[in-house]
């Protein structure tokens, strides 16, 4: 999965939640553990981590996971 910065993050519900701001990566094995999804104030920024991609391009994230269930695992 070669996601970049900058790619479009969809929800499972076809809502566009945002962009691919840090990938947040282990300090010892190097693999992604996380992806900070960036969002225009006053909406906080979003966390989410490989499992929950469904497909992934370089441009464009498609979740399986809803918002709310994003805002749930905080």
């Amino acid at each position: 999965m070669e996601i970049e910065y900058g790619a479009k993050v969809i929800g499972r519900n076809g809502n566009v939640l945002g962009t691919v701001g840090y990938i947040i990566r282990n300090s010892w094995t190097g693999e992604i553990s996380k992806f900070m999804v960036y969002r225009q104030a006053p909406k906080g920024d979003l966390f989410f981590s490989p499992q929950d991609v469904l497909e992934a391009t370089e441009s464009e994230v498609k979740l399986g996971i809803s918002l709310t269930e994003l805002n749930e695992n905080e």
